[in-house]
């Protein structure tokens, strides 16, 4: 049997180049964190489907009217209550941008993240009888 060692050549050369190919990444390709970025900066609100719950239970009353903002870097609430300063920092806690760290030290944990909807959990630990219990926390929001 007679093998042709161009077709043998040509088939090497397409293989190293689809090896060489898939192995590149392109520097100019947003990272996680720009991605989600992109998604979270800008305000949010209760909108028609919005609220937060502590342990289970709808507390979204308890907050009226309440409104996130994020900037790179910075947030801003209205009505957080106690569970929400009005102003802050936050750092992502982790480089896939799965969650969020708060200058309070709690780390909100990102459920859903879209360019119209925003949900994420966090635990917190003040206390009182009033707004800002402590317990575990969801809080959905849309823009």
């Amino acid at each position: 049997m007679k093998i042709d060692k161009t077709k043998i050549i040509s088939v090497l050369v397409l293989l190293v180049m689809i090896i060489i190919g898939c192995g590149t990444v392109d520097p100019s390709d947003p990272t996680a964190k720009e991605l989600a970025f992109e998604k979270l900066a800008g305000d949010w609100t209760y909108g028609t489907k919005g609220q937060i719950s502590l342990d289970g239970q709808d507390v979204s009353l308890n907050y009226p009217g309440f409104a996130l903002s994020f900037t790179e870097g910075g947030y801003t609430t209205t009505n957080g209550g106690d569970l929400f300063k009005a102003t802050g920092t936050w750092t992502w806690a982790n480089e896939a941008a799965g969650s969020i760290n708060l200058d309070t030290g709690e780390e909100v944990t990102i459920i859903d993240l879209s360019l119209t909807h925003f949900e994420f959990s966090f635990t917190h630990t003040g206390g009182g009888v009033a707004a800002g219990t402590a317990g575990n926390y969801v809080v959905s929001l849309e823009k």
